[in-house]
């Protein structure tokens, strides 16, 4: 290997400076310019000797003194886009021909947003759980999620995140849900594309901008009635604290007790079956004020109970178009998969 970690480099096409920070394989490094980490392949880069030799030195003509110094402003990182992308890092090796094949993808998180994000990441290979993290990226940053081995990428990977602002603001949604299916030969095109154009890696988009919470659907207490509405089952509230009611729609709920509450151990099942039940309620009626097409509710398998509850009030509801509690790759028996009609 030419390079090791830590040289300073020359990046070939555009002249810039940077260093390196990982070794991905005999033909790739991963390098650091202004701030940005990206993978460029050993031929793109140089060591900046004979730049260093060639430039011509400027030789200041002109006495400079302190009051026309201009104050030096602090350096921060180069934003290169906006968004959030998936980003995948080929790994070749030699097949018996002396062929490049892909043995691996390097897979990577890539913030060019200017906002840090918490977020959760599932990998599902077929439907089943593969890989799962919890961590934090910060602005303007790549994080390193795992390696992928090539053979696996033609079981139809579905890549997911939920995501957080690392620093929470009251006009942003409280999570933000990204997924990313991928097929094979999806991927297979990539890669051709990718050595023809003699390129390190590609990635696809997750999202451009957090979204903001979105309003409460407005209610025409003139035409209707606040009692009226009241008696009717829908849930009143003082518009000027609406915000404080929102609830960010999600596509998959788990009404495990754990996943709801910490303290929980020294509550009674009806206590639980509440606290479930008013979760079920919340995210209902997000999804609905938010016109998802589905909502998959996943209340276990268990004696039942919980289950028999959600399925009776579901019956109840207008909105619900239909809904089945059959056998889920993900779930199993254990959730049940609601349909609306608007």
């Amino acid at each position: 290997m030419k390079f090791e970690i830590g040289d300073n480099i020359t990046v070939l096409l555009t002249n810039e400076d940077g260093k390196v920070t990982d070794i991905i394989d005999e033909k790739m490094v991963m390098i650091e310019v202004k701030g940005v980490k990206f993978p460029a392949y050993t031929s793109q880069i140089d060591f900046p000797y004979f730049k260093m030799f060639t430039e011509k030195k400027i030789v200041p003509k002109k006495k400079i003194f302190i009051d026309d110094v201009r104050k030096e402003k602090p350096s921060r990182k180069v934003k290169t886009g906006d968004g959030v992308l998936l980003s995948f890092v080929p790994v070749f090796d030699k097949d018996v021909f002396d062929d490049d094949i892909v043995e691996k993808f390097k897979i990577y998180l890539i913030n060019q947003n200017e906002e840090g994000y918490e977020f959760t990441y599932n990998l599902y290979f077929g439907g089943e759980n593969n890989f799962q993290l919890k961590n934090k990226i910060e602005p303007l940053s790549d994080f390193y999620l795992h390696d992928v081995n090539f053979d696996d990428i033609s079981d139809n990977p579905r890549f997911e995140f939920e995501f957080s602002l690392a620093v929470p603001d009251k006009r942003k949604s409280d999570y933000f849900e990204a997924n990313l299916k991928l097929k094979g030969k999806q991927l297979f095109k990539k890669i051709e594309e990718l050595q023809i154009k003699n390129e390190a890696s590609f990635a696809y988009p997750l999202f451009d901008f957090y979204p903001d919470k979105t309003a409460e659907q407005k209610i025409d207490p003139i035409t209707l009635g606040l009692n009226k509405l009241g008696s009717a089952g829908f849930r009143i509230y003082d518009s000027s604290h609406a915000k404080k009611h929102l609830t960010s729609p999600r596509s998959v709920v788990d009404l495990h007790i754990d996943k709801l509450t910490d303290s929980w151990k020294h509550l009674t099942p009806f206590e639980i079956l509440t606290i479930q039940l008013k979760a079920f309620e919340k995210f209902y009626d997000a999804a609905v004020a938010h016109y998802q097409p589905s909502l998959i509710v996943i209340h276990g398998v268990g004696e039942g109970r919980l289950k028999d509850e959600i399925h009776h009030l579901l019956k109840l509801r207008k909105e619900v178009s239909s809904f089945v509690n059959q056998h889920h790759p993900l779930y199993g028996y254990g959730a049940t998969e609601i349909f609306f009609k608007y």
